[in-house]
């Protein structure tokens, strides 16, 4: 049975990855831009299955909009897809707060007015599914990326409360993490802070390392059969990992949090005071 899809961010990089692969298999496909006009050549090839939208995620009216519009046009809505986003680089420091408020305003309020929108039509009809598009950053964190690390965790939380909130309703939310894809994220749709000079050696340094631990990037095109495997899914994950890489690193994280919660239980338990 075919599907509906909202997408955000199908410009480039997995949104449109996803989009012409949902597409290619018979799917309809609402697809949303900061610039409509990129999205021309998929309105010419896909004709009435494609619905191609301007849209800034952080305009939550036009976002209500979009998502109506949407629906309106194909009559339901099986899979939303949070995928607009970028990286803010910048440590934590330098950070302005414009830097900080726009990219809150768009890693986790685009992605939570876009679900607040569609939720109502994914309710009444009883069925729908939320895709998250977080990152191996949702759960770790290294240095240089801190307020983007703060969004995608953000987004992990709100996320998990949703999934048992809705559950109920027959809808399923999924978080998507990637590790490191050829992608425009750490290219032109980046933004950096002004760097404060004293950070320089550390700065140096941290790229060194980050450098020593990069693999090859993932290919967008391939993760396009996974997100079917999991939409197709009569119980899909709450959390899935894309890539080689991320569950190294989260088993790494992971490991080390315990150790130390277990090594400090005697403080915590002691602050807890006596009955």
């Amino acid at each position: 049975m075919s599907k509906t899809w909202f997408i955000t961010g199908a410009s480039r990089g997995f949104g449109r990855e996803w989009t012409i692969a949902a597409l290619e298999r018979g799917d309809s496909v609402a697809a949303t831009a900061r610039d409509a006009a990129t999205l021309d050549d998929l309105a010419e090839k896909y004709g009435e299955r494609v619905l191609a939208v301007e849209l800034d995620v952080t305009d939550r009216d036009g976002v209500f909009a979009a998502v109506a519009r949407a629906h309106e046009r194909f009559g339901r809505l099986d899979v939303i897809v949070n995928n607009a986003g970028y990286g803010q680089f910048g440590l934590v420091e330098e950070l302005s707060e414009a830097d900080v408020r726009d990219q809150i305003e768009t890693n986790l309020f685009g992605a939570l007015w876009v679900t607040q929108a569609a939720l109502p039509f994914l309710r009444e009809q009883g069925s729908g599914h939320i895709l998250q598009v977080s990152s191996i950053g949702g759960i770790s964190a290294f240095p240089n990326v801190g307020i983007y690390h703060a969004s995608k965790w953000a987004l992990e939380g709100i996320s998990q409360s949703l999934a048992q909130e809705v559950a109920g309703f027959g809808i399923h939310v999924t978080l998507i993490e990637p590790a490191g894809y050829s992608t425009d994220w750490a290219g032109s749709s980046a933004r950096h802070s002004t760097p404060i000079p004293a950070y320089d050696e550390f700065r140096e340094e941290a790229q060194r390392r980050r450098a020593q631990r990069t693999s090859t990037p993932g290919d967008p095109a391939a993760s396009s059969a996974a997100v079917f495997k999991v939409v197709d899914a009569e119980t899909p994950p709450l959390r899935i990992f894309f890539g080689d890489g991320p569950l190294a690193i989260a088993t790494k994280d992971y490991e080390s949090r315990l150790a130390t919660w277990r090594e400090w239980e005697p403080v915590s338990i002691e602050a807890h005071g006596t009955k």
